[in-house]
């Protein structure tokens, strides 16, 4: 942590000074070429009331009176004449205000908007109990490591340190691989993939952490594995079915959505510790309850297989934005 901070304060430093975009430097020289400017007209204008004043003095005190010409010209003359003279002596007569423009108003809300018909739909509940499933297993796997890893490895502070600080690169590596291969398979297959893996991974835990035997190299190596396959799933599930979730519900009406199931998933972030904390001595139960909900999404999520995909309006309007329709 030393470490990170202090490489931290080099960067700080580093970007501690703005570097001036490229705006401003252009900015700069048009405003020096403006001054440049206004100097010189300004010259000119000093330059041309010295040629005025000088003009008003050879001019002589009293003007010779011109006698009016009269001129006869029909109603609608076309002689340029008139209309120059009529055009520059008309006077301007500008163009009474209209009235005001009323404000924008804002977008009413949907009026067919239901949160009941909304949020009971199929695909949402599914994905909506994946949310709740998998931070509550993950919170509750990761209140039970540090206990087990004291009791059965006599693992320090430091060596705990060391392994979440390992789990962070699995996760973030992870989450990079979903993302590249998102762009080539579909959401819900990546959250099928990921469900599949943290259910291996939990029915590994239930069967070789919970009575670990062997000695020493081959329980630290049973742990391992199975702290491998959890943070594996990991990235899968919960990439996809935000993703997913984005798609199923209504557009209008996003905030609200990714609000409720923020609000899931921070229940499940209560309840996890609460689960795991109590039932570090039994491992069985505890893990036998985080396999029971990761077999009820599973069967969930193959039974709304053809649900959780994006409306097919959505799909036809994009289709006929990329083709230029």
């Amino acid at each position: 942590m030393c470490l990170l901070w202090t490489l931290l304060q080099f960067v700080v430093l580093a970007f501690y000074w703005d570097v001036p975009p490229l705006d401003s430097a252009e900015g700069g020289r048009e405003e020096e070429e403006e001054g440049e400017e206004e100097e010189e007209e300004g010259g000119g204008a000093a330059a041309a009331a010295v040629l005025l004043e000088m003009k008003e003095e050879e001019l002589p005190l009293v003007a010779a009176k011109e006698e009016p010409v009269h001129r006869y010209l029909a109603v609608n003359s076309d002689d340029p004449l008139e209309s120059a003279v009529t055009s520059e002596t008309r006077p301007f007569l500008p163009h009474p205000p209209g009235p005001p423009s009323p404000p924008p108003s804002p977008p009413p809300p949907p009026a067919n908007f239901s949160a009941g018909s909304e949020f009971l739909r199929e695909e949402v509940v599914v994905l909506l109990t994946a949310q709740f499933i998998t931070l509550f297993n993950q919170t509750a796997l990761e209140t039970m490591v540090t206990p087990m890893t004291q009791r059965y490895f006599s693992f320090t502070e430091l060596g705990n340190s060391l392994m979440y600080g390992v789990c962070g690169v699995e996760v973030i590596l992870g989450f990079f691989f979903v993302r590249w291969l998102s762009g080539r398979v579909a959401d819900r297959a990546v959250l099928a993939v990921g469900l599949a893996i943290c259910s291996v991974a939990c029915v590994w835990c239930l069967i070789f952490l919970t009575d670990p035997r062997g000695g020493y190299r081959w329980e630290l190596t049973a742990f391992i594995i199975g702290v491998f396959l959890q943070l594996l799933g990991l990235p899968f599930v919960a990439v996809s079915q935000v993703s997913l979730f984005s798609k199923v519900t209504a557009e209008k009406t996003q905030g609200f959505s990714q609000g409720v199931r923020r609000s899931v998933g921070g229940l499940a972030t209560i309840l996890g510790p609460l689960w795991a904390g109590g039932l570090t001595n039994n491992l069985y139960i505890m893990l036998g309850m985080m396999l029971a909900l990761l077999t009820i999404i599973t069967i969930m999520t193959a039974l709304s297989y053809s649900h959780l995909t994006e409306p097919r309006s959505v799909q036809c309007a994009e289709g006929c934005a990329d083709s230029g329709l």
